[in-house]
């Protein structure tokens, strides 16, 4: 039986790629480069690409915040400070919200049910404003954010600070939704829970392999009743 829910905020609940672009082109625009949809692409890709590697330890956080633009800014051949960059973008990043489709949903039928955990790899103060602007602290026991714990997904160390302000916890009575197969499904393994790759583009999952996948938040509840033993 599930007893508690973790779920990923970004391109799980809240529209990452969407608010990334809104804030890259503003960010952008006002260092007076023209965020042209293949500059704001590459952005994306090296932003990703910096991500990864923090999750797999090899660039602190901040590293990652200048990194992008660095390599961003030398590929374009401007010369722009990183520092000024990353404080605008981290600004207009903060600034509203767009959901995944079907999330509102998912969190008012999760949360009169089960505890509901938020784990997330995201800036600290970014994601606050992030989640307040969304409304949907409410619907959460905690919220785990990276940067404040000092340790990323999908270290189990991260895992292990969540279960410890959890009374009770255990991982077999857990399980995990998010995006990413490298921070959310690693991490649940890690951490022994089980694992839900939400995979609304059809990727190939490679060598991580997610317990349950699914295309659309809505299929969640199947998932869940087949971790519960219940009849479809």
């Amino acid at each position: 039986m599930i007893e508690f829910i973790f779920l990923d905020l970004d391109d799980t609940i809240l529209d990452f790629h969407r608010a990334e672009a809104a804030a890259i082109r503003k960010t952008l625009h006002a260092l007076n480069v023209e965020p042209t949809d293949e500059v704001v692409a590459r952005y994306s890709e090296i932003n990703d690409h910096h991500w990864k590697a923090l999750e797999r330890g090899e660039l602190t956080r901040e590293q990652v915040k200048l990194g992008r633009f660095h390599v961003l800014f030398e590929e374009l051949g401007v010369g722009i400070s990183a520092s000024v960059a990353k404080s605008l973008y981290e600004k207009n990043l903060s600034m509203g919200h767009f959901f995944v489709d079907g999330a509102p949903k998912l969190l008012m039928t999760l949360a009169a049910r089960y505890p509901l955990y938020l784990a997330s790899n995201g800036t600290l103060s970014v994601q606050q404003k992030r989640i307040e602007s969304a409304g949907i602290a409410r619907y959460f026991k905690g919220i785990f954010i990276s940067e404040e714990l000092g340790v990323n997904k999908p270290s189990k160390a991260f895992f292990d600070l969540c279960a410890a302000q959890i009374p009770g916890f255990d991982p077999a009575s857990a399980v995990i939704l998010g995006d990413s197969l490298s921070s959310d499904v690693q991490g649940g393994i890690n951490a022994g829970m089980h694992t839900c790759w939400f995979n609304p583009n059809g990727k190939t999952c490679g060598d991580i392999q997610p317990e349950f996948e699914i295309s659309s938040l809505a299929q969640f509840a199947e998932v869940l009743k087949s971790l519960n033993g219940e009849k479809a």
